[in-house]
């Protein structure tokens, strides 16, 4: 585990996004597939009616398996869409079966922005988030770009709330022992990785 505090921010993402880069095809397969037994029969997954997932890039664990079980069962699956302007906020937005996805700015796959299919994050049971890194105290280290940071800003206000439950999604390599919290970053219920909870 590597120890947070002897790195910048920017050393901690390089060095845990080049951990999860090295894992091989079948390491990331094995991930996900594990991933999904941690979460398909727990009952959080399971209550929730309306989940937000991403679609990986750059080495994060695969949500995917995850994303089909959703659909399968009913439930309404959203991704998060970038808008054009302002440039720095994010929308989930629901992936309807079979629809066709764009790239985005960041070359990440994406819906092709509608404001009917989206809905807002309050409104959410569950949103399931990629990271860079994470601790076991609900610490979650982003991409740096702040996107999620400002989508679930009005969290980080209220002391207690009941929607939406936030889980990180990670491969157990990107397990820091303690990230320090700025006073915008919002907390995560839990990190579920290949190997567990935390």
């Amino acid at each position: 585990m590597i120890c947070a505090g002897s790195h910048s921010r920017q050393s901690l993402r390089r060095l845990l996004r080049q951990a999860r880069r090295a894992l091989t095809p079948l390491q990331q397969k094995q991930a996900a597939k594990a991933l999904y037994r941690q979460l398909a029969q727990d009952p959080l997954f399971r209550r929730a009616r309306h989940v937000a997932l991403y679609l990986p890039t750059n080495g994060e664990i695969d949500p995917r398996p995850l994303l089909r079980e959703a659909q399968r069962r009913g439930k309404r699956a959203y991704l998060p869409v970038l808008n054009a302007w302002p440039r720095e906020k994010m929308v989930f937005q629901r992936l309807l079966p079979g629809e066709r996805l764009q790239k985005n700015r960041f070359r990440i796959l994406e819906p092709r922005a509608n404001q009917a299919q989206q809905r807002k994050v309050w409104a959410l049971d569950l949103v399931m988030m990629p990271l860079v890194g994470f601790d076991e105290f609900g610490g979650r280290l982003g991409m740096g770009g702040g996107f999620y940071d400002r989508s679930l800003a009005y969290l980080a206000r209220r002391r207690q709330w009941r929607k939406p439950t936030l889980l990180g999604l990670a491969h157990e390599c990107q397990k820091v022992d303690r990230l320090e919290l700025a006073s915008w970053d919002v907390a995560l219920q839990a990190t579920v990785t290949d190997r567990g909870w935390y």
